[in-house]
């Protein structure tokens, strides 16, 4: 049998209703930045401020005679969204550390928090060397690690304090994590893809992978492929042992994503990677990345810790 026993812990205040709203917007934030982010490389608004940290030489702001028009704008929103990441994941590190002060909750907060001027930091560097699609797909990825964090939050934020114990056969839990290491590579190889393709985040300074976009749209396809194979599998292996329910639903929850992006993706491609579904892709990357940390979450649970003897 994989399920430990529970063992038996001190009642847990339960916390204000407003610590699960302010995680949530916490992962909302890191999500909504994402979609920002595809919305300024597909107006080609990338280097609307052209220099970083100041938006322009000697202005930290937009400033009229910018030639950048429209960009500089579009640009400058995204820069300020960064000040809006902070406050949020501010707001959810004391929450926790008021409200719900477990230490596996302090850790996730606390990394939250410290990405979001890392990322800054990032997206700086991709500003001072012209977007190169290196230093683009590095910033993507790291918001897809941030976004899974804040989701991992909110996913544990009603675990007690003590020890994981498995609720599931290591076969599955080995599918689990063999599906987060796949769609790792699926979000790599989108990235090479985006960087060889047609948006480059500036029209007049294109900088781009020197690879066949074709050749790295079909590779990305046959990983995709190969993760959607194991979601159905997970699928079917969840039905066909005891497990929770809400392990059943949030790998039900990761099939769907993926194969409504698997469907945008193909859509992409044989509609010449329009500017929307650009961003379509992109938010679903993220939502994937949610939801397969619900999904791996879903596959253990938390053992509360004994209380201690009078």
């Amino acid at each position: 049998m994989w399920v430990s026993s529970p063992t038996v812990a001190p009642p847990v205040t339960a916390p204000p209703r407003w610590v699960p709203l302010v995680l949530l917007a916490n992962l909302v934030c890191q999500v909504g930045i994402i979609v920002t982010g595809g919305l300024v490389r597909v107006t080609a608004s990338g280097l609307g401020c052209p220099t970083w940290p100041e938006c322009v030489p000697g202005s930290f702001t937009p400033v009229a005679h910018q030639e950048e028009g429209i960009h500089k704008i579009i640009e400058f929103g995204n820069r300020l969204l960064t000040f809006v990441l902070v406050a949020v994941a501010l707001a959810a590190v004391v929450a926790v550390f008021k409200h719900v002060p477990r230490r596996h909750l302090k850790v996730s907060s606390i990394i939250v928090l410290l990405g979001v001027p890392i990322q800054a930091v990032i997206g700086g560097v991709v500003v001072l060397f012209h977007l190169h699609p290196v230093w683009v797909s590095l910033h993507f990825l790291a918001s897809i690690v941030m976004s899974a964090a804040a989701a991992y939050l909110l996913a544990t934020r009603d675990e007690p304090e003590g020890a994981t114990a498995p609720v599931a056969p290591v076969l599955v839990r080995r599918l689990g994590w063999a599906a987060v290491g796949v769609a790792s590579v699926v979000m790599v190889l989108g990235t090479i893809v985006t960087g060889a393709g047609p948006h480059s985040g500036d029209d007049t300074k294109p900088s781009r992978l020197a690879l066949d976009p074709r050749a790295m749209s079909w590779l990305h396809a046959d990983a995709v492929l190969v993760f959607a194979g194991l979601a159905i599998a997970l699928v079917v292996a969840t039905r066909l042992v005891d497990v929770p329910g809400r392990t059943r639903r949030a790998w039900t929850a990761v099939l769907h994503v993926t194969l409504t992006q698997g469907a945008v993706g193909y859509l992409q491609y044989a509609l010449g990677v329009p500017r929307g579904l650009v961003i379509v892709h992109m938010l679903l990357a993220a939502l994937l990345a949610v939801a397969l940390t619900y999904a791996v979450v879903s596959l253990r649970t938390r053992e509360s810790t004994p209380a201690a003897a009078p």
